[in-house]
């Protein structure tokens, strides 16, 4: 199986962040380790100049409450890490990191935007450096 595990939850859709959790609590090796990932999203620049600070911390400590509250919820061991940026990248960047064998993301129906740009899910398939799991 897998000794470290990426779980990276939207906080959006925390019941599939639940239901990967508990996939990969299944998929852990005994003493292994699992970590509840977010990412809050920059803002566009042009966004940026209306906003505060304050908001972005306060969707970390938002997400971070949350993932907290799931892995209570859930009653599994799991660090807990919040990232800034672009979640794909954040993904990558955490996996490689923490020398993780395996990352689990959920994913979405995809729908026509995926094509031309590409989803969260799909760049981390393509660029990841360990073993990618999508549940659907």
């Amino acid at each position: 199986m897998y000794a470290k595990i990426i779980v990276a939850v939207d906080v959006a859709q925390l019941e599939k962040g639940e239901r990967i959790f508990r996939k990969a609590a299944t998929l852990l090796d005994e003493g292994g380790s699992l970590v509840l990932l977010n990412v809050v999203e920059d803002l566009p620049g042009y966004y940026v100049a209306d906003v505060s600070v304050d908001l972005m911390v306060r969707a970390r400590q938002d997400s971070e409450q949350l993932l907290l509250n799931l892995r209570e919820k859930v009653g599994l061991p799991a660090n807990i890490e919040i990232r800034q940026g672009s979640p794909a990248r954040e993904i990558l960047a955490a996996a490689e990191q923490r020398k993780a064998d395996l990352v689990i993301v959920a994913s979405h129906v995809p729908d026509i935007s995926n094509y031309f740009i590409g989803a969260t899910a799909d760049r981390v398939v393509r660029h990841a450096k360990c073993s990618v799991l999508i549940d659907r």
